[in-house]
């Protein structure tokens, strides 16, 4: 029994985050963060949208173009899950019930009262603009971003912390006419692929 609890651990393999390389300046930075494939970070977030919001925790894993979001918070909205590849967004609600989103801003909105800006969360949690669309971007004394406007909101990077051996965001806040999200990052993983 014991070497079948041994070999059954075997197995088992854990995958080990990998370090980032040193980022020597801002293009390097964000060549190196926006070309990345595969990471994960997990912590909380705030949404405030008029009298509706909430807190709760907030998982991302991003695979190539494939994203996951798990979004888990009190106020009877239970763990809602966002995936998508693409343009292609499906949300999973509490009761495990799918729906492909067409405009997720707007349909999340409709849904709960609040949104969060999927579309480009994948990169301004790296602290790097959606390559997808202009942005104006302010930089700090170290060549990180402080803040940046895109797409109606602006982001705002008050924290970083160590992550996969480099300084990455660990407290975010992305604000539009209508909306208020914070992000408190607790841990960060990049895989190597």
């Amino acid at each position: 029994m014991l070497l079948g609890l041994l070999l059954l651990s075997g197995c088992a393999t854990t995958r080990q985050g990998v370090v980032l390389p040193e980022f020597e300046s801002w293009e390097q930075r964000n060549a190196v963060l926006v070309g990345l494939r595969e990471w994960e970070f997990a912590g909380r977030i705030a949404v405030k949208a008029g009298d509706e919001g909430f807190n709760g925790k907030f998982n991302w894993a991003q695979q190539d173009d494939q994203f996951t979001a798990t979004v888990g918070g009190p106020l009877g909205i239970g763990t809602v899950r966002i995936e998508g590849e693409d343009r292609t967004v499906t949300l999973t609600d509490k009761d495990g019930e799918k729906t492909v989103l067409s405009d997720v801003e707007n349909e999340l909105r409709y849904r709960y009262g609040w949104t969060i800006p999927v579309t480009s969360l994948r990169y301004w949690t790296l602290g790097i603009p959606d390559p997808a669309t202009a942005a104006t971007t302010e930089l700090d004394a170290d060549g990180r971003v402080s803040r940046l406007e895109q797409n109606d909101w602006i982001v705002e990077i008050s924290r970083y912390r160590e992550g996969g051996g480099q300084q990455m965001p660990r407290i975010l806040s992305a604000t539009n006419a209508d909306t208020r999200v914070r992000l408190v990052i607790d841990r960060w993983l990049f895989f190597e692929r």
